[in-house]
């Protein structure tokens, strides 16, 4: 790998932690100051991507096209972040127009990581997988459009405070509701990851040290989002800051998406790789 490729790996590996600094900070939300970060840090995260693998979208071989065009969809999903979420902050710092923004991307992100999961399941199935990524894709085709209607309701909310002020009875009477549907597209969305990294796994596109990584990851944040429960607390009413609570810090509906977007690096550098064609089985990522 060059130099050039080896430094886009690793910027895009460390993309959704450079992404809780800056959208966490809302001293970034200034006019002309946040639009510029975001252009900066999207168009480098594009360029990252382009030179790792997603160039091979316009290869001749099938399974790099299959490959760059899984890891493109993957890592779109934090694409979006970078260039529309600086300095957003959280639900309840934001205002009403900022978080229908949020949930519109959070409609994208969910759209993308679908996607990405089923052209992957295509890929591996060229490869001689179908198990895993059989059980992986129905959980990410259950997910999918759970997050879909918990998002749309989501952005109902802020759109009706925007323009009327309140929050109509009838969406506020679907409080629990949403609540377990939300829970229920996080629950599926660990779970497709998991099956996903075993597929991975597999066919020897991760290597067994990375494939126990995502796995256990993943199943830890599967055990603290069940003992959490179906309730998705308000965050100003835990007696601890948010950001200590696991089992809260799980349900953040980006959050899930984070292993997804990881598996997108991997696979763009896979097919980025010179020697992809010498067969699904040679070379490996993160050994």
């Amino acid at each position: 790998m060059n130099t050039v490729r080896r430094v886009s790996y690793v910027f895009l590996c460390i993309v959704p932690f450079l992404n809780f600094v800056v959208v966490g900070l809302r001293a970034f939300r200034v006019p002309g100051v946040y639009q510029v970060v975001g252009v900066m840090y999207f168009a480098a995260l594009a360029l990252a991507a382009w030179a790792l693998g997603a160039r091979a979208i316009r290869a001749d071989a099938q399974d790099r096209r299959l490959l760059g065009l899984a890891g493109t969809l993957l890592v779109t999903s934090f694409a979006l972040v970078a260039l529309l979420w600086v300095g957003l902050g959280p639900p309840w710092q934001a205002t009403a127009a900022e978080n229908q923004m949020r949930y519109l991307v959070l409609i994208v992100m969910a759209t993308a990581i679908a996607g990405g999961f089923v052209v992957l399941r295509e890929a591996l199935s060229e490869a001689g997988e179908r198990f895993y990524s059989t059980l992986g894709f129905a959980a990410i085709m259950l997910s999918g459009p759970l997050y879909l209607i918990w998002n749309t309701f989501a952005f109902g909310v802020f759109f009706a405070k925007e323009h009327t002020g309140q929050v109509p009875p009838a969406i506020i009477s679907l409080g629990d509701t949403l609540d377990v549907l939300l829970f229920v597209a996080g629950f599926l969305t660990y779970l497709a990851t998991v099956a996903f990294a075993a597929s991975l796994g597999r066919v020897q596109w991760l290597g067994r040290r990375a494939t126990r990584a995502f796995i256990i990851v993943n199943g830890v944040a599967l055990l603290f989002l069940v003992i959490r429960g179906l309730h998705y607390p308000d965050p100003r009413a835990l007696s601890t800051p948010w950001y200590t609570s696991p089992g809260f810090v799980v349900g953040i509906p980006a959050v899930p998406f984070i292993m997804p977007f990881l598996f997108g690096v991997v696979l763009l550098r896979r097919a980025g790789e010179e020697q992809s064609q010498e067969g699904p089985n040679q070379a490996t990522a993160f050994s």
